[in-house]
């Protein structure tokens, strides 16, 4: 049994267990996939061609890895106007395994399968991955990257040390990092207090 399947504006031809190179999907490896425009399906002979889907019909798959194609170089050139443009170009692609292919409306067995190029549900883990950041010593004003890591070396590693300061520990971090009494002047205390109050 073969189907005919449209995604990333390109149509494949495709049969279980084949393993296909297709556009990237928004997925991560081991995720079921579903692909639901089905173009054409044949069994035995008996090809069913859709106008333009075939209904019900729907094939699955499982995404193995997501990788990048090999680099190809685009060059322009104008020829006597001191002009060349040179620049590479990797495309992003996902690697499926196609597992079944389904007919008459029927539901695969494996596991719950996503649709591709699911954008919204990306967008909405994001303001999940914001409540993780929120324990973020670069969140006190005037920290840094580099001022980061070097509070990270000294033991300083959350919101949570810095409200909890004693000035025994101010003192030893404004020595080791020569702030000059930088964490009283900036109120880093307050700030952390503020910001693990969720303000």
């Amino acid at each position: 049994m073969f189907a005919v399947i449209k995604t990333g504006g390109k149509q494949y031809k495709v049969a279980a267990d084949d393993v296909l190179e297709i556009e990237k999907l928004e997925a991560v490896a081991g995720d079921a996939i579903i692909f639901e425009e089905v173009l054409m399906v044949g069994a035995d002979g008996d090809v069913t061609i859709g106008a333009p889907l075939v209904d019900g019909a729907t094939v699955a798959a499982e995404l193995v890895e997501q990788k990048r194609a090999k680099k190809i170089v685009v060059f322009k050139k104008k020829r006597r106007q001191n002009y060349r443009r040179k620049a590479g170009h990797r495309q992003n692609l996902s690697v499926v395994r196609i597992t079944d292919i389904l007919t008459g409306g029927a539901k695969p067995k494996a596991k719950a399968a996503k649709k591709p190029a699911a954008k919204a549900e990306a967008k909405s883990e994001a303001p999940a991955a914001k409540a993780d950041a929120k324990d973020d010593l670069k969140l006190i004003s005037g920290v840094g990257p580099a001022l980061e890591k070097k509070l990270h070396a000294l033991g300083v590693t959350s919101l949570a040390q810095v409200a909890a300061f004693t000035p025994e520990e101010i003192e030893r971090v404004d020595a080791e990092l020569n702030f000059k009494g930088r964490i009283e002047r900036e109120d880093w205390i307050g700030q952390a207090k503020t910001l693990l109050a969720g303000e």
